[in-house]
C-alpha cells in the first residue's frame, strides 16, 4: 500500500462519514428538535431575565 492507496482510502472515507451525516441531519426523527432549535432566537427572553434578577436578590441578601 502505497501513499496514493491511503490518500484513496481517506478520501472514501470521509465521503462516507459526510452522507452519514447529510442522513442523520435529515433524518423525519430529528426534525422535531431542529424545529425547535430554529425557534429559539424567536422566543421571548423575559422570563429568563426575571430569574436572573430574582437569583440575583438573593445572592444580595445572602452576603
Amino acid at each position: 500500500m502505497d501513499v496514493n492507496d491511503l490518500r484513496s482510502l481517506i478520501t472514501v472515507i470521509s465521503f462516507l462519514l459526510f452522507i452519514c451525516i447529510v442522513m442523520w441531519a435529515w433524518s423525519s426523527r430529528r426534525q422535531p428538535d431542529f424545529e425547535a432549535l430554529a425557534r429559539l432566537p424567536l422566543e421571548d427572553d423575559e422570563p429568563l431575565l426575571a430569574a436572573a434578577s430574582t437569583a440575583d436578590q438573593h445572592k444580595g441578601h445572602q452576603s
